[in-house]
């Protein structure tokens, strides 16, 4: 039997009982909460068991077979694991699983296809890229050249036409497709012949929706890109994490960009918990969850704009959902502090187009506790009832906690 999250609090309650404490806390939280956070999600209780492992105590720098450290020949059995269904889950010709994140799989793509002052055609912060696409506060906005592409003001798509002025214009060394807050499909291909045109890598940061893609719920980004990069979170469903994908004759440059160059020794446990999720992922099971996931999402947008909420290009092809909530008269940041009240987690983001944010959220989390179309209309009617005052947070949270008892997460106790 595997032990449950209660359980090991139980277990550290003799030697840390103050860490317990929080174990425990955090355990209800999740358990009475709605989780709506776009980028996060539940993993099964073997994914938890590989890395509560002893794996975790394992020291396994380098690669299986070439490992700086004694002991390895199980670890390297383990990431030997990972990277096979890795590859066969994504159709991948290559893959390194040692990531810690999904920006440090990105910084290693970087690292293994750039030299500093390079310059790299990618979605503008403000329109939905992340930090890894040229923020100053980050790496990639001091060491490489940015330019960022943006939305069409009026559709809220990509905008094509600009993409493709500003790669003959600026001649980028690599163009970054991928976002933290765009809700549609990505036209992988589009972005390939427009790297091929102007000579650039394309790397696909595709962190968000690479779940869907191994549901066949999403299109692959795999035969376009040369290089893929993703957590192993999120939709997915597997441990915190980042993964690469790329083609064979780029794999040698991504390992070695992964090791030595950015990171040290792998979390072999969590390496172990990422063999376990990719399993779970190649499952008949798992491709019902992704395409429920997107479903849920499509209904919960649907209702959310018949609830008066101005959703970003008018609906979601993925499980991601953005939308400005100023039409009910409350701004971004104060909607988010009364849905936390209210006990429905979710996160903020930039609007395109304007000093604004909005609601980014997502329905992976609360798929997997087993919710359907008809709890999607419930939230949204719940969503729009606290924003607009007709609900006070603390009956909203009454109604949360029966939706919640209804439809416990895994591992809740």
């Amino acid at each position: 039997m595997p032990v449950t999250p209660a359980a090991q609090a139980d277990v550290l309650t003799a030697q840390d009982p103050e860490l317990a404490e929080i174990l425990r806390g955090e355990l209800v939280r999740q358990a009475t909460t709605l989780q709506l956070t776009a980028a996060e999600n539940f993993c099964s209780p073997a994914v938890l068991a590989a890395l509560g492992s002893p794996l975790a105590n394992k020291y396994a720098e380098g690669y299986p077979g070439a490992r700086h450290h004694g002991g390895c020949e199980l670890a390297d059995m383990a990431e030997r694991i990972a990277v096979e269904r890795a590859r066969e889950l994504f159709g991948a010709e290559h893959a390194n699983v040692q990531p810690h994140s999904g920006s440090s799989a990105v910084l290693a793509a970087y690292a293994a296809l750039l030299r500093p002052g390079d310059t790299v055609l990618a979605l503008g912060l403000p329109h939905g890229g992340h930090l890894t696409h040229g923020s100053r506060a980050n790496f990639s906005g001091r060491w490489f050249d940015f330019v960022g592409y943006g939305l069409d003001p009026a559709t809220g798509l990509i905008d094509h036409a600009q993409v493709l002025t500003l790669a003959r214009e600026r001649r980028p060394k690599a163009i970054v497709c991928g976002s933290i807050a765009y809700p549609r499909h990505i036209d992988h291909a589009f972005f390939r012949d427009v790297a091929d045109e102007v000579g650039a890598y394309l790397i696909a940061d595709a962190a968000h929706p690479i779940g869907l893609v191994a549901g066949g719920a999403a299109p692959s980004p795999v035969p376009y890109a040369d290089v893929v990069c993703a957590t192993t979170h999120k939709v997915l469903r597997g441990p915190r994490g980042g993964m690469i994908l790329c083609r064979a004759e780029l794999a040698e440059r991504v390992d070695r960009a992964v090791f030595p160059f950015t990171q040290g020794g792998a979390q072999m446990h969590t390496v172990a918990a990422k063999a376990v999720a990719f399993g779970e992922a190649a499952t008949p099971a798992f491709a019902g969850y992704a395409h429920r996931v997107v479903a849920n999402a499509r209904v919960l947008a649907g209702h959310l704009a018949a609830e008066g909420l101005a959703v970003t290009t008018g609906g979601t092809d993925t499980h991601l959902i953005t939308a400005d909530p100023a039409p009910l008269g409350v701004e971004g940041r104060t909607a988010r502090g009364l849905l936390a009240a209210a006990g429905v987690v979710l996160d903020c983001c930039p609007l395109p187009h304007g000093e604004r944010r909005g609601l980014r959220l997502g329905t992976a989390a609360v798929t997997t506790q087993g919710m359907g179309e008809a709890e999607m209309v419930r939230l949204a009617a719940l969503i729009a009832a606290v924003l607009r005052g007709r609900t006070e947070p603390p009956a909203a949270r009454d109604q949360v906690r029966e939706l919640t008892s209804a439809f416990p997460p895994p591992c809740s106790g």
